[in-house]
């Protein structure tokens, strides 16, 4: 139990940093913070821990097992999640049919709870980088003399809870610039920036190598 105390700063550092890169997670939480509201952009943020929790309880029942001995399986959640990718950025794209893009951290119109959690929890189970640091990473942090599931699982709820403080520093940040954004052609900018982005991280992930 000492040495799992002594592994979690390294561990929560490690997450950190990870969190902090662009990818995935951080695009659509930015995305639904200038398309949908800071509401929306949270409920996506929480989507997304429940993403991580989802990995987190896969890998401790032995999904890290099923990765490391089928490479099939990887290569289908890595597409799954291309083609998630690129849907999300066209419909982004379609956004800029209209005046102002869509961007408008003011806006009345009602955007459903669900679909904001539902966007954030799918973006994560198609991340393949979420489910290889849930099947590789978590494990090497957990001591050989302690439970490996129940290790796994105190990593996983480490990972969420850094996930979600760095994704509400992205959504307060996002706020306090709403005059700046609220500018029509900001926030058309802004709609091609992230849809472009998206579509980028598309592309990256289609042209990875294996594990």
């Amino acid at each position: 139990m000492n040495q799992l105390l002594l592994n979690i700063p390294a561990f929560a550092f490690a997450t950190l940093l990870l969190v902090m890169v662009p990818g995935q997670g951080v695009a659509m939480v930015l995305r639904q913070s200038i398309l949908g509201g800071s509401k929306a952009a949270f409920l996506s943020a929480i989507g997304n821990c429940a993403g991580i929790l989802t990995w987190t309880i896969s890998s401790a029942i032995g999904l890290s097992a099923i990765f490391a001995q089928s490479q099939t399986a990887y290569t289908v959640l890595k597409w799954v999640g291309v083609t998630y990718l690129v849907l999300v950025s066209l419909q982004t794209l379609l956004a800029l049919r209209h005046e102002f893009g869509k961007f408008d951290l003011d806006t009345k119109n009602e955007v459903s709870n669900w679909a904001s959690f539902r966007l954030g929890l799918i973006t994560n189970l198609t991340n393949v980088k979420a489910a290889v640091y849930a099947v590789a990473f978590l494990p090497a942090f957990v001591p050989s003399n302690f439970s490996l599931a129940w290790g796994i699982f105190i990593f996983g709820a480490i990972w969420a809870l850094v996930s979600i403080l760095w994704n509400i520093s992205l959504i307060w940040t996002v706020k306090k610039s709403s005059v700046y954004i609220q500018r029509p052609v900001v926030r058309r900018t802004l709609t091609a920036i992230s849809a472009i982005g998206i579509m980028g991280l598309a592309v990256g992930l289609a042209l990875s190598s294996g594990r």
